[in-house]
């Protein structure tokens, strides 16, 4: 009788299962789920390099085309934004966070004053 057998024939058909997992190099249960509390991170690992279009908006103004054709240097857009409100700040397209602009070494950034949950970005996903 192999040791398979014997396990099997003692403690029933699922420690058999088991066994044959394990010679077919399967990982056992509980190392399996030591395994799954690390897969988060390297799932995480995987996306970190990848380039998204990050946008600072100051606002929007919807015109015609004869506006935009009668523009020049000089010319004026007024845009729906209010001066001190926050500005908006997207990844590839969807609202992250909110913030005032700032000028650090002679370029302009963002200082963020509000950043928006994973919940609400999730829900805004699935509005959208």
């Amino acid at each position: 009788m192999s040791i398979e057998q014997s396990i099997s024939s003692s403690n029933g058909a699922d420690v058999a299962g088991w066994a044959e997992a394990l010679e077919e190099g399967a990982v056992p249960a509980a190392a399996a789920t030591a395994a799954n509390a690390q897969a988060p991170l390297q799932d995480i690992n995987r996306v970190l390099d990848i380039p998204v279009q990050l946008t600072v908006e100051l606002g929007r103004k919807k015109v015609s085309i004869k506006h935009v054709l009668q523009l020049g240097q000089g010319s004026i857009v007024e845009l729906d934004t209010l001066a001190g409100e926050p500005m908006d700040v997207l990844v590839n397209g969807y609202l992250v966070a909110q913030g005032e602009v700032v000028v650090v070494n002679n370029k302009f950034g963002i200082r963020l004053t509000d950043v928006v949950t994973p919940s609400e970005r999730l829900r805004r996903i699935n509005r959208g």
